[in-house]
């Protein structure tokens, strides 16, 4: 009976639910991103295959990275990535390479246990993002080390998907599979480089002569979504192609112009987001390896504090911010979903419960993040001004 409901029905359901479990969320003060995701969880018998929802969802989290990626033009995204290459090697080491090893102790073989170990690994983007966004939080002192951070995750985990399914389907995965996919990533960075100083160099004076917003909507919205289509055309993630697209676009010198059209849009469909991913986990019956799942669980904890707190101090932020940039980072999510989807069986129903896990421990770390660290490190205390007094 529900199988035969119509897909804009459907939707249109979702977008009711989302504005009940929104409004329950503004009252509460509870995080409404759970919310949506546990909406999205209780209906992935009925909409996890509806193509409206899938679509939303994916121009959502495209114009999601696409608005973080204005944040960043060329000059300070260099400047970032000469100081998070260190702390984003530690992030591989702690949360992919440990995690591969724990599942190794118990008993997995190597293709299970990289698999969980690269379900484990990626910080979820769009939940840290949004919560930052949420929280007020985009201007603190731990915001650029976090997005580093991300991004850094988003070049490494396409590498672990393309090598996972490369080994999934049984072909070897040779040096030069690897070299041809690092090559890819390099040339969709040089490209959004390139057109940033060259064809978008006065893209803020045409942007200007657009007097129908409805047209700067479809002209900037078609930018993002092709550029992250372009990625994925590529065996890459859209994610990191629709951050490109950002940067390409960084240059003009009113990023305010993009914001004000796109982040309306933005903030229409990325609910939609989250009620996929949660379609898109089946928790099946039971929970296989229990002990595992609760190792893994208070591992990931541990290794993004780590990333925080020992990453921080070699970015060169205080313990202070290191520690709350360590409790912000935990969530899971949807590189995490991608790379479970190439699992089967006990496994996927495994990952499932991870990530669903993962990411509501993630975002209750988030919202008490700035409490934890007041409760360690005491009330900062406030900067004295230095007044002058004027001579009589």
């Amino acid at each position: 009976m529900f199988n035969d409901i119509p897909e804009l029905l459907g939707a249109g359901f979702v977008l009711l639910g989302i504005f009940a479990l929104g409004y329950i969320g503004f009252k509460t003060r509870f995080p409404n991103v759970i919310l949506y995701i546990l909406f999205g969880v209780s209906l992935a018998g009925l909409l996890s295959h509806n193509e409206i929802l899938h679509f939303s969802s994916e121009v959502a989290i495209v114009l999601l990275f696409f608005l973080l990626g204005v944040e960043f033009n060329t000059k300070r995204l260099g400047g970032i990535a000469k100081k998070i290459w260190s702390s984003g090697l530690l992030d591989v080491v702690l949360s992919l390479g440990v995690s591969t090893v724990v599942a190794l102790g118990f008993g997995m073989d190597w293709f299970t246990a990289f698999l969980i170990g690269g379900v484990t690994y990626a910080t979820s983007s769009s939940i840290t993002a949004k919560l930052l966004d949420d929280k007020g939080r985009m201007a603190n002192a731990e915001t650029e080390y976090i997005l580093g951070i991300l991004i850094f995750e988003d070049l490494v985990a396409p590498i672990v998907v393309a090598v996972l399914i490369a080994l999934s389907s049984g072909d070897a995965f040779t040096g030069v599979d690897f070299a041809i996919l690092l090559g890819k990533i390099i040339g969709m960075a040089l490209l959004a480089i390139i057109l940033g100083q060259t064809l978008f160099k006065r893209f803020e004076k045409f942007l200007v002569r657009i007097e129908d917003e409805d047209f700067k909507i479809v002209l900037l919205v078609g930018i993002a979504v092709a550029y992250g289509g372009l990625a994925l055309f590529l065996g890459l993630s859209e994610v990191l192609g629709a951050f490109l697209a950002g940067v390409m676009l960084a240059e003009i010198g009113k990023i305010e112009r993009i914001e004000s059209t796109i982040t309306p849009v933005r903030d229409l469909l990325l609910p939609t987001f989250f009620v996929y991913f949660g379609t898109t986990i089946s928790l099946g019956e039971g929970i296989p390896m229990p002990i595992l799942l609760v190792v893994l669980i208070l591992w990931s904890v541990i290794a993004k504090l780590l990333v925080g707190i020992v990453g921080g101090k070699l970015y060169g932020l205080t313990k202070r911010v290191s520690l709350r940039a360590g409790l912000s980072l935990c969530a899971r999510g949807e590189f995490s979903v991608v790379i479970a989807g190439v699992a089967a069986g006990s496994i996927k129903i495994f990952s499932g419960v991870y990530i669903v896990i993962a990411a509501f421990a993630g975002m209750v770390l988030f919202n008490y993040a700035p409490k934890i660290t007041r409760k360690i490190y005491g009330v900062p205390e406030k900067k004295k001004k230095n007044l002058k007094v004027p001579s009589v």
